[in-house]
């Protein structure tokens, strides 16, 4: 496939981003470099005057006209880089731009601590000044973090161990990715494979089953010779976490780790206990999943196995737009014409060429047109990549359109809402229209391994996390014995009576690199069910709950993210968000079974 790829310069131009509405050329880029210095350097100017509201206004007001400059240096070399990653301009302009941008960080480090250092009455007294009314939400999401602000000292000396709070995880990374090795396996054949950390999810969604067998059983013998080690560099990584809570007067990790987004502990408790009310339907899935293998046992590595052969349709980029229109159509005229003149105007680099970055992303800055990188292949999958990168980009399209700089970028735990959004339209629209059992069975599928992957998988994983890190709040040995227990437990929990739980499972939690960004992986499974709330509201209701949902993707970072989702109708303080996503998992699987009864 790779010998087939052109050079970027012969290819059409009509399917390559136009980068030239950010920069003329890279000459001008080089021009815009070189003014930014004295910009950077201007904002030392404000230390030691942050102590009221006028000089806040200012410094506020500087700093974020230089940033919007740095953002679109940055983010333009990060887009032509992404066009060819092997260019040497691109590469040098990138990480000019990226040095540039440390600079900035580094000479206004001196201001959020200056501010919380204020005495409250002073504080008070700017907050109620309307010249920081552009910035009190933001001064407010500030002001949170004062009870748990040390003093300079303790600040800076907290950061001087910042890189060795990292070394558990890049321990933990350099043995996966370095230095374990694993034996090669023998296919149905009798052929060596061979098996490494980044093609084993592949080979577990082979057809061969000799293959996922022997490359599951290959795989986790070396996680089991290496268990001890990756267990402590786990360990130190919670121990880290829960010391730099207690140390901030946090009363655990996680409510660190959520603190930032305002998001409160009963969100995460909600989650779980509904995703395990609806364990029932996650057994009835596996129990169809074994029916349709055909297979005496299902075991763990008959997880990811396909149960019907992918759609062998092809789609041209022209379709592919068509489809991501007819899906979105719910959404109103005004969404279609954003979609439409992001097509016509070239937001989107569509087809692979030699040395392009792999995979698809949404970019682009407040002052840029939204970017689209795609690698067009022409499946089913391919289309579907598009609706979801059209989602991120139409949130940040309609998010600059409504909100100042400030408040433009939306968090990470509504980042995935409207992708998932438009994922879930183009597949109600597909199946809407499709009859064949086969390829409706096919669709039903890849629906209900979104569900497994996404809100079952994720909330198993996030539940290990709570109750590894309590653990270790309790004073309790986080030892390899105990992580294995604890997985296998919840395995057991989550998949049922009709999967084996191999032994090889227990070792899957050291695998997971999430598991060193604590209290991360709920927000998958949140703006999953997020979505599918959504999704069904926008097809059940129409108009209102449209009307809500652009209001939402307007909002950008203006509010805490629970409160912008309350707009959109969706209160992720209750459990009704989940229960719902969760009765349409069940609805799905009605479907299948009726679908693949019509096959039998």
């Amino acid at each position: 496939m790779s010998e087939a790829l052109k050079e970027r310069k012969e290819m059409d131009p009509q399917y390559q981003w136009d980068l030239t509405k950010m920069y003329a050329s890279d000459a001008e880029w080089e021009e815009a470099f070189a003014a930014i210095d004295p910009k950077i350097e201007a904002l030392a100017a404000w230390e030691g005057k942050l102590n009221n509201a006028a000089s806040i206004r200012e410094f506020y007001d500087a700093e974020i006209g230089v940033f919007r400059e740095l953002e679109n240096l940055a983010v333009y070399t990060s887009l032509r880089l992404s066009e060819d990653t092997r260019a040497d301009d691109a590469q040098s302009m990138d990480a000019r731009a990226t040095a540039k941008y440390v600079k900035a960080v580094g000479t206004i480090a001196y201001a959020q601590p200056e501010i919380l250092a204020l005495p409250q009455e002073t504080l008070d007294a700017i907050m109620a000044d309307e010249q920081v009314a552009p910035y009190r939400f933001a001064l407010e999401d500030l002001l949170r973090a004062k009870p748990h602000t040390l003093t300079a000292p303790e600040e800076k000396l907290l950061a001087a161990f910042g890189e060795a709070f990292g070394t558990p995880k890049n321990v933990a990374d350099n043995l996966r990715d370095a230095d374990m090795v694993f034996d090669s396996v023998k296919d149905g054949e009798g052929n060596d494979v061979e098996l490494t950390a980044s093609n084993y999810i592949l080979l577990q969604t082979s057809n061969d089953r000799v293959l996922r067998k022997n490359a599951f059983e290959s795989y986790y013998k070396s996680f089991r010779q290496h268990i001890n080690t990756l267990a402590a560099s786990y360990s130190g990584a919670v121990k880290t976490a829960a010391a730099e809570a207690s140390v901030r007067h946090y009363e655990s990790s996680r409510a660190m780790s959520m603190a930032g987004e305002n998001v409160p502990g009963q969100v995460y408790d909600n989650l779980v206990a509904t995703v395990r009310k609806h364990l029932p339907d996650m057994y009835r899935y596996v129990a169809l999943r074994k029916r349709i293998l055909g297979v005496d046992e299902l075991h763990y590595y008959d997880v990811y196995a396909p149960l019907t052969k992918d759609v062998s349709a092809h789609y041209t980029y022209d379709q592919a737009k068509q489809m991501v229109l007819d899906a979105v159509a719910p959404l109103g005229e005004e969404y279609g014409t954003i979609v439409r003149k992001g097509f016509a105007e070239r937001w989107i680099d569509v087809f692979p060429n030699k040395g392009k970055s792999g995979g698809a992303y949404s970019g682009g800055c407040y002052d840029s047109n939204p970017y689209i990188l795609l690698n067009f292949s022409g499946t089913l999958d391919s289309v579907s990549t598009l609706a979801h990168e059209m989602g991120h980009t139409i949130h940040s399209w309609r998010s600059r359109q409504h909100q100042p700089p400030q408040y433009a970028d939306y968090t990470l735990f509504v980042a995935e809402v409207a992708s998932t959004v438009n994922e879930n339209l183009l597949i109600e629209q597909l199946l809407a229209n499709e009859n064949d059992p086969q390829t409706r069975l096919y669709l039903l599928n890849q629906y209900l391994e979104n569900f497994k992957g996404t809100v079952y998988r994720q909330t198993m994983f996030a539940e290990f996390e709570r109750e590894a890190h309590a653990m270790v709040e309790r004073g309790e040995a986080l030892n390899a014995a105990a992580l294995n227990a604890l997985y296998k437990r919840l395995v057991t929990d989550y998949f049922g009576n009709d999967m084996v739980i191999d032994d090889e499972i227990q070792y899957e939690w050291a695998r997971i690199p999430h598991f060193y960004r604590p209290f991360y992986v709920y927000k998958y499974a949140t703006g999953y069910s997020t979505a599918v709330a959504l999704s069904e509201g926008i097809l059940k209701e129409g108009e209102p709950a449209v009307k809500r949902y652009k209001e939402f993707l307007s909002m950008g970072g203006s509010a805490y993210p629970l409160d912008e989702l309350r707009h959109a109708g969706v209160d992720l303080a209750t459990p009704a968000p989940v229960d719902a996503a969760l009765e349409k998992f069940e609805r799905i699987l009605d479907d299948a079974e009726a679908t693949l009864a019509k096959l039998q």
